[in-house]
């Protein structure tokens, strides 16, 4: 049976308004030695596949600065203090695409990666989706909106032209939500 190890001391090294490092001392419990862990503090995320009435997934295009790249994700953002994880998708679909879904539903929640991260991000399904306003970016965004078909987003997956892996998972949460309501 694994065990959980026991925190002798945590310290914040930085902080700021994406995320916070923290180094742990920990005790294995197999062999009671103390080891430093560092770990990535970070608000939830939300990611929305938002579906229109053509049955055509809003995508949008931006640049990266950890890659350096443009990716083609989906709307998503970081859950403000105070605020549901279902607020901020209505919220981050609205203001990066001018979008606004008509139905909405949690279809998962995965940790990003919990080896050095305490977050969860959620995905959200919308559905009826309808161009209702103009966007709204933070000013560090520059976003491209548009949409394909439902049926494309395997293909631009399997080619490697949709590599964010929150994406990839929350399009993995669609099918399954999709194969189960058949």
């Amino acid at each position: 049976m694994i065990k959980k190890w026991d925190v002798l001391n945590s310290e914040q090294l930085v902080s700021n308004n994406i995320f916070s490092v923290k180094k742990d001392r920990s005790v294995s419990p197999i062999t009671g030695n103390e080891h430093d862990f560092f770990i990535l503090e970070a608000p939830d995320w939300i990611n929305v596949v938002a579906l229109t009435e053509n049955d055509e997934i809003v995508l949008i295009e931006q640049y990266r600065h950890g890659t350096q790249s443009v990716t083609i994700e989906i709307p998503g953002g970081m859950v403000d203090p105070g605020e549901e994880p279902l607020q901020t998708a209505k919220r981050e679909l609205l203001e990066e695409t001018g979008y606004a879904g008509e139905n909405w539903l949690q279809i998962g929640e995965v940790f990003p990666n919990p080896a050095i991260q305490n977050n969860r991000c959620f995905s959200f399904l919308a559905t009826n989706c309808k161009k209702v306003g103009d966007t709204n970016f933070d000013t560090t965004e520059d976003i491209f909106t548009y949409t394909k078909p439902h049926t494309e987003i395997s293909k631009l997956v399997s080619q490697g032209k949709i590599t964010h892996s929150l994406v990839v998972a929350a399009f993995y949460w669609y099918a399954l939500y999709k194969q189960s309501n058949i």
